[in-house]
């Protein structure tokens, strides 16, 4: 998948796919199929409009809470079937009027000669344009424009914000739900301090990147994929307040695994439920036999290990 990062003129005709996409949800993934579908249809680029930051971050100076990290944004993009991602930075397109970005930009740069965009979608300076400004101008310049309804989810529509909320909430199923898959990183693994290791259940530890927001603090059941294998994790997200730390990490235990160290390799965490909330333990001895529970409630769980962490939302 080519990425561009600057406002170039492509020499070739694109579908493109207008939106922030953070956390390519449901309602993401229909807006940028619709666009892969036409531009294999009628033989154009099938290419994604998105941008570097949040738009509220530049302009109202927000805290970042995206959903996924921009290399797994990208990752799911790329399955979805965009060849093309126009990933460009805000601040140099903020002033940008409605009109001189579809004149512009959209044609003008992307060569598109068809568009989609989700019923919530505004763009322009100001955010004056929407769905129907879109429709309109894409109309006078000679380009074909879809604008996906909005998808629900247990009767209320899918979006960002809600997903974060439920992130937030330790609801995992419902967010696993409306993203299409399940949520959880791609991180390297670092050196912890290797109590786990002492009490018996070595971890992997993961930081939490800058920028993400952050899940609920307590242990998960989660699903790990390592050496090409999928496991089932118990995964701690917090501060670890029995032993103290000064940063968010991710710790997991892989009760199954029992292959090499995994230092500096990327790996997989996905997670399904919320199991109980981080807590201070009076001693290390009360911290491993909580733990060796958190592990039995884990491991007697229904699981699809064929689904894994690359199936859908409901392994367990």
């Amino acid at each position: 998948m080519e990425i561009i990062r600057e406002l170039v003129r492509s020499s070739e005709p694109t579908a493109t796919a207008l939106g922030y996409f953070d956390g390519v949800h449901r309602g993401h993934q229909a807006v940028i199929g619709e666009s892969v579908a036409y531009a294999h249809d009628h033989g154009l680029v099938p290419a994604v409009f998105t941008l570097q930051q949040s738009p509220r971050t530049v302009l109202f100076g927000e805290e970042p809470k995206g959903i996924v990290t921009l290399s797994e944004k990208l990752q799911q993009l790329e399955r979805l079937g965009v060849e093309r991602v126009y990933l460009i930075d805000f601040r140099t397109i903020r002033h940008i009027t409605a009109e001189d970005f579809v004149r512009d930009i959209l044609l003008g740069c992307f060569h598109a000669q068809h568009t989609g965009c989700g019923f919530n979608y505004h763009f322009g300076s100001g955010a004056k344009g929407d769905g129907m400004v879109l429709s309109q101008l894409a109309q006078q310049y000679g380009i074909t424009e879809t604008t996906q309804p909005q998808l629900c989810y247990e009767g209320q529509p899918i979006s960002s914000t809600r997903i974060r909320g439920c992130i937030a909430q330790g609801n995992i199923p419902a967010a696993n739900a409306m993203l299409g898959r399940p949520y959880g990183f791609c991180l390297p693994i670092i050196h912890g301090q290797q109590l786990g290791r002492q009490l018996g259940f070595p971890t992997l530890n993961q930081r939490m990147p800058v920028g993400l927001i952050k899940p609920r603090f307590g242990v998960y059941a989660s699903v790990v994929t390592a050496e090409g294998q999928r496991y089932r994790g118990v995964t701690n997200i917090g501060r670890k307040p029995t032993v103290g730390s000064d940063t968010v990490t991710i710790e997991t235990w892989m009760p199954d695994y029992h292959g090499r160290e995994l230092y500096e390799e990327v790996i997989d965490v996905r997670l399904y439920h919320f199991i109980r909330p981080e807590q201070r333990f009076d001693s290390l001895t009360a911290l491993r036999h909580a733990v060796e529970q958190d592990a039995e409630q884990v491991m007697a769980m229904p699981y699809d290990t064929q689904n894994g962490a690359e199936g859908s939302a409901g392994v367990w």
